[in-house]
């Protein structure tokens, strides 16, 4: 390895949020409980510089760094904005709910950094062994999140199903990499599409390998059958730890995507879309049917991520940019609906209290006119109501689906997500028209609120002109998949 094949610039950002994480864990070594807020305020900052380190080294071609470990593309850097944007998002919604909750440590902002920059290894990696180590420093970083509230039996035992289920998952992963090491003879992404394009790869081990490694990222995305994980955690968890698990790194398993299938294993897409369209399409049934049985907010948000995952694979199974494009786009626009429906749970929480269960959202437009028409904005953009961001979310997998030629697995599409709107309208029923069993008064800072009223309303905006976004995020993808 030279000087000039290391290119360590390129992954300034990582480098950066690196040593900046270990240099406010040391520093909140100093810092008393009163004073935590300082840690808080330098976590922000440090999340700032990152991404103004990202926004610096936006390349209009792609850049390897580290032997070609690392890359950074068009979509590493534009998922990485969104990576930083949703972790300052759950920390600004989360500090009122974590201060009560005695959640409010230097550990909950040096995991959080740590997490991140696993996702956004995991977005510049196109290599076996730097998206293996992505992925672990973000599971290992979420797990421990998870168990924070250490007098929690609920959040020890989700803990506990989440660490477990994980390494089984990882082991799946890890197994199905090492197999397809054995077909290709290479680690590289790269190396390893072009030893498929040319007939050079073993394609029965590499076969297996395929199944493995399918199995592992439906794993970590919570697609059915391998979602048992997702209930249990988000109800368990801390709502600000449940926002973070269900936020950006949605946009850095979509990037893992990316760099196993789409540029790894391109040549076996036929073989892959396969296995992606039954785990889409049970992930929309299984995920909006169960979803209307629930009573807990949590857990119907968990239901409503694993059918948004079936969608997010159906752009990927059209193995074109077009649907990467789509899924890019569903994975943005996820990640700030998300975002802002664990905000409202957490803007009505108070010591306590925890607002995890749907009748706690009765009666919410007598209490707070405003911020009930702003879960409403969250739920009709979920749901995929026009003119909100998600109906074009939406609209766009259904688009690359079709042009794909699968025109039924649309109308399936459309069918689960007529059946998923019902669960979200009956949180918009039950703020307007049921009355409110809850009087208490919403207690938030100022700029908790007008961050949360931000991200609500871009939902609209948003939609308003969303060939905004859609065009620079298939600009990101065309410019990325080009052959190295």
């Amino acid at each position: 390895m030279t000087w000039t094949s290391l290119n360590a610039w390129v992954a300034m950002p990582e480098i950066f949020l690196l040593l900046a994480t270990c240099a406010v864990l040391l520093l909140d070594l100093f810092v008393s409980d009163a004073k935590r807020h300082i840690t808080y305020v330098l976590t922000l900052l440090v999340l700032a510089v990152t991404a103004l380190l990202v926004v610096n080294s936006m390349y209009p071609v792609p850049q390897l760094a580290f032997n070609g470990l690392f890359i950074s593309d068009p979509i590493a850097q534009l998922a990485k904005l969104g990576m930083v944007l949703g972790v300052a998002l759950v920390l600004i919604y989360g500090r009122d709910y974590a201060i009560v909750r005695g959640l409010f440590r230097g550990e909950l902002f040096t995991l959080t950094l740590f997490a991140l920059a696993g996702m956004m290894i995991m977005a510049s990696s196109v290599n076996f062994l730097t998206l293996y180590m992505g992925l672990e420093l973000l599971s290992l970083s979420l797990y421990a999140l998870v168990a924070l509230q250490r007098d929690s039996i609920a959040s020890t035992e989700a803990a506990m199903k989440y660490f477990i289920l994980g390494a089984l998952a990882s082991g799946m992963l890890l197994y199905g990499m090492s197999m397809i090491y054995g077909a290709t003879a290479s680690l590289d992404v790269f190396v390893m599409a072009h030893k498929i394009a040319s007939g050079e790869a073993n394609r029965m081990l590499a076969a297996f390998g395929l199944v493995f490694l399918v199995t592992g990222i439906a794993f970590k995305l919570g697609a059915v059958p391998f979602h048992m994980w997702v209930p249990d955690v988000y109800e368990g968890a801390p709502t600000l730890i449940t926002q973070l698990i269900g936020s950006a790194p949605k946009l850095a398993a979509f990037a893992f995507v990316i760099r196993l299938l789409a540029q790894g294993m391109e040549g076996y897409a036929f073989d892959w879309r396969g296995m992606l369209i039954v785990l889409s399409v049970l992930s929309m049934a299984i995920g909006n049917l169960t979803a209307i049985a629930q009573t807990s907010m949590k857990r119907m948000m968990a239901y409503s991520t694993i059918s948004h995952m079936g969608f997010l694979l159906l752009g990927i199974l059209v193995a074109s940019p077009i649907g990467y494009s789509a899924s890019f786009f569903y994975a943005m626009v996820y990640m700030l609906t998300a975002a802002a429906g664990f905000g409202m749970v957490m803007l009505l929480s108070r010591e306590g209290f925890e607002a995890d269960k749907i009748d706690d959202f009765k009666g919410l437009a007598t209490r707070s006119p405003w911020f009930a028409c702003m879960m409403m904005f969250v739920m009709f953009s979920m749901a995929g109501i026009p003119v909100f961001i998600g109906f074009f979310a939406k609209l766009s997998v259904l688009q690359a689906v079709v042009n794909l030629g699968y025109v039924w697995l649309a109308v399936l599409a459309v069918i689960f997500s007529l059946i998923g709107a019902f669960y979200y309208l009956r949180i918009v029923k039950i703020m307007y028209f049921d009355e409110a069993t809850d009087t208490a008064p919403i207690v938030a800072g100022l700029d908790t609120k007008l961050v949360l009223s931000v991200n609500c309303l871009l939902l609209l905006v948003l939609g308003l002109m969303p060939d905004r976004l859609m065009a620079v995020l298939s600009q990101a993808v065309t410019s990325s998949l080009v052959p190295m």
